[in-house]
């Protein structure tokens, strides 16, 4: 790496914290940067996230260029020869102390995260085989599928097929929550959580652009960048509103289907976004563990007899999963849980709730419960 690359990469380091995150960091000074070569972008961005993927490694005492440096020499390492690290290390080094105790850490888990995530897209209904040959590079998770997975290292976002809004880059546990929602054509949906509407033009796929998705989040940004996101992929058959998460509702209809895709603490994000591995705290998981309780309860009042009511996080805690799902039964004895299987798992029998973790999925960590309203 060149010099002034290595100074780039350890300014965005010192300036990254718990309120300014890497990748955000490094995004804005990217826009800005002068002096860059087109695949200095790619490089900076490979570096800041191998310090983070291989923090737990560096040695503090040493200047920040030399830990970049070693981060970058121990991804190479672990990319050619994975077995050279033992499981003690890896299950030592690789998360916090405090993770231990909100979930059960495994070998492959904190191996998988150790790994460079895999970029994934999602195609238009059907087009899924044409795309991946047009981007070339590129493979279908099985045949017939729109997950498609991404091995090259253009520009995507200078694609004529991106602009065309022939795909979506969305990660393949996200694409597996869609599937599970299975909405259907004509039907009134809530996004509830909805973002910037990565789920969301999901549904609107599923639903062949018919029917009707509210879509609502506390952050008005958020829903301008859907708007501009649903416009590029044709999809219009959205309508949006803020919302809280509070007990007033943004809109009074009674929904075919709710999908709570809560806020979280991003532990299943590890692999892609290291830097908030050391950001997140204990805390931050138990004080979302009580949002996700509340916006659940407000949010199935919206659900109509005989409707359903998914509930996604992105997290693998105990107190964001489990206690969130128990507690919700306990309080609503009028919804039944729903058995499903896993879209991503090829004849896999019926679970209660799907577990979606790295090492297996190739995508982020994530958990899926869900409930139908009894009609009486």
């Amino acid at each position: 790496m060149s010099p002034r690359l290595l100074g780039f990469v350890a300014e965005v380091i010192r300036e990254s914290s718990q309120t300014s995150p890497a990748d955000e960091v490094l995004r804005r000074k990217l826009k800005v940067a002068t002096g860059l070569a087109g695949r200095d972008g790619s490089e900076a961005s490979r570096a800041v996230f191998a310090y983070y993927r291989w923090l737990g490694w560096l040695d503090p005492k040493q200047v920040i260029g030399v830990q970049i440096e070693r981060a970058l020499e121990l991804a190479a390492a672990f990319r050619k020869k994975p077995e050279t690290f033992s499981d003690q290390e890896i299950l030592e080094r690789t998360v916090p102390g405090w993770v231990a105790e909100e979930m059960k850490i495994t070998s492959p888990w904190a191996r998988a995260l150790q790994s460079e995530p895999r970029l994934w897209l999602r195609a238009r209904p059907g087009r899924g085989t044409e795309l991946a040959k047009r981007l070339r590079n590129s493979r279908q998770f099985r045949e017939g599928s729109e997950m498609v997975e991404y091995l090259g290292r253009d520009d995507l976002f200078a694609t004529a097929e991106f602009h065309a809004g022939e795909f979506e880059i969305q990660d393949i546990s996200s694409q597996a929550v869609g599937l599970l929602c299975a909405p259907e054509p004509g039907q009134t949906w809530w996004d509830a959580c909805a973002g910037e509407g990565g789920k969301l033009l999901h549904l609107a796929d599923l639903m062949a652009n018919k029917g009707l998705i509210w879509a609502s989040d506390r952050a008005a940004w958020r829903l301008t960048r859907l708007k501009r996101r649903a416009a590029r992929a044709k999809l219009f058959n959205y309508r949006s509103r803020l919302w809280d998460g509070g007990a007033r509702l943004p809109v009074k209809t009674l929904f075919d289907g709710v999908l709570v895709d809560a806020p979280c603490s991003g532990v299943g994000t590890w692999q892609r976004n290291p830097h908030a591995r050391w950001t997140t705290t204990q805390n931050d998981v138990r004080e979302l563990s009580q949002i996700q309780k509340a916006l659940l309860e407000h949010a199935a009042a919206a659900v109509k007899p005989g409707g359903r009511l998914i509930y996604a996080v992105c997290s693998l805690t105990r107190a964001e999963t489990l206690e969130v799902r128990d507690a919700f039964e306990k309080g609503r004895p009028e919804f039944e849980r729903l058995r499903w299987t896993n879209p991503l798992k090829e004849k896999s029998p019926p679970e209660e709730e799907i577990w979606l973790w790295p090492q297996e999925c190739g995508g982020n960590g994530m958990f899926v419960a869900g409930w139908r309203r009894r009609s009486a």
